[in-house]
């Protein structure tokens, strides 16, 4: 055969081609259309020139569908007049409005919590479930404090999970009491209910807020720690995961890590799309959760499975300075469940101080919402025996 005599024959298959005139068809509609085959079959097309020189970004799509990422549009929330409604405005991302009670020197902040409003929240995950973080009510006790001149959180414990759900909005209240006439201290409390005016409030946590004298907290120049061995934190938020801590990319900050004995160091850094938010806290929650996922991640050693250790309550917290985006982080175990923080900013200079922080062990029951039990109660399940015939209807 010829096949045989001159060699292989030559290939068949025809270069990838798309034809772009059509009868009865708009000639732009055809043309894209003959774009985009050449584009999918692997073969580039300038982009730019086809749209004018335009330089505007493309719009990435997901690799695969929603993961931690909504691409649905949502309405915007709608902002009340706080001085409008006789309050005066709380001027944080969390907070609404602060209302003095007629009769009282206390006071009491209001706001609301969802993820539509709030999505960052939604990469807080303990055991299955949405949690705001204990950082967050510590950022919402001192900032109550605020309003009344006592900023040192002597103490704040944390009694139910606030778990946020996945539609709808929570009401949030932070109530400051009255001084204590023989030592100034006040008592604060944090407590939230499901946006109906009839459900029952429930309360996250308590404590003692004081007035005491400005320290200099505790410096921390020296950088990278002299004599303290490196840490890998390759695979720390994977092994968290695997635990039951699931955080999304808000809350994945630590940036490195060393060790010395009971002594860790730590380098955190809020991402950027939360770095604008972050001059509108005393310090961002995300950033001070942060700031111990490097214990958190030491002690899964010794975390039964199917449980997880949650900070519970905090002692001697004060805040040195605001508004940083990025920290640097010295955790010591004072007891075998406790542990001192001490943050400072990127230059050293000291931004909050934790005497005492203390974790305990949760199970995924605990962290139901409250009332949530119950809510099926009289709800069963039944299998009613039908009889042929008997309760049939004709054509």
């Amino acid at each position: 055969s010829a096949a045989d005599a001159d060699g292989p024959a030559a290939p068949t298959t025809a270069p990838a081609t798309a034809t772009a005139l059509r009868r009865d068809q708009a000639e732009p509609r055809t043309v894209l259309a003959a774009l985009a085959r050449i584009h999918v079959q692997g073969h580039p097309v300038d982009w730019p020139a086809l749209f004018g020189g335009s330089r505007r970004p493309r719009l990435e799509l997901p690799t695969y569908p929603f993961q931690r990422r909504r691409y649905w549009l949502e309405p915007a929330a709608r902002a009340a007049d706080a001085a409008g409604l006789g309050l005066a405005d709380a001027d944080h991302p969390l907070l609404g409005a602060a209302v003095r009670p007629a009769g009282s020197d206390g006071v009491l902040l209001t706001g609301s919590l969802s993820l539509a409003a709030h999505p960052w929240l939604a990469d807080h995950v303990a055991l299955g479930s949405v949690l705001l973080p204990g950082a967050a009510l510590v950022e919402l006790a001192i900032r109550a404090g605020d309003e009344v001149g006592a900023s040192v959180l002597d103490e704040l414990v944390v009694e139910a999970p606030l778990v946020l759900p996945e539609t709808g909005a929570l009401h949030l209240q932070v109530a400051v009491g009255e001084a204590d006439e023989a030592t100034g201290a006040r008592p604060v409390a944090i407590h939230t209910r499901p946006a109906d005016p009839d459900a029952e409030w429930t309360r996250h946590a308590s404590g003692t807020l004081v007035t005491a004298a400005a320290t200099a907290g505790t410096e921390l120049t020296a950088w990278p720690p002299a004599g303290a061995e490196a840490l890998p934190i390759e695979d720390v938020y994977q092994e968290l995961a695997a635990a039951g801590l699931d955080y999304g990319p808000a809350f994945q900050s630590l940036r490195a890590a060393w060790r010395d004995g009971d002594t860790f160091w730590a380098e955190v850094a809020l991402p950027a799309d939360q770095l604008a938010q972050a001059a509108r806290f005393g310090i961002h929650p995300a950033l001070l959760d942060a700031a111990v996922h490097l214990t958190a991640h030491h002690s899964l050693a010794d975390t039964p499975p199917g449980l997880s250790r949650l900070p519970f309550a905090y002692t001697g917290v004060r805040l040195h300075a605001a508004g940083a985006g990025a920290l640097r982080v010295r955790l010591r175990y004072t007891e075998p469940e406790a542990i001192s923080v001490e943050v400072a900013d990127e230059t050293g200079a000291p931004v909050a101080s934790v005497q005492a922080l203390r974790a305990r062990l949760v199970s995924a029951e605990q962290l139901t919402p409250a009332g949530e039990a119950d809510r099926d109660a009289l709800f069963a399940l039944e299998w009613p025996e039908l009889v042929p015939g008997v309760g049939e209807v004709g054509p």
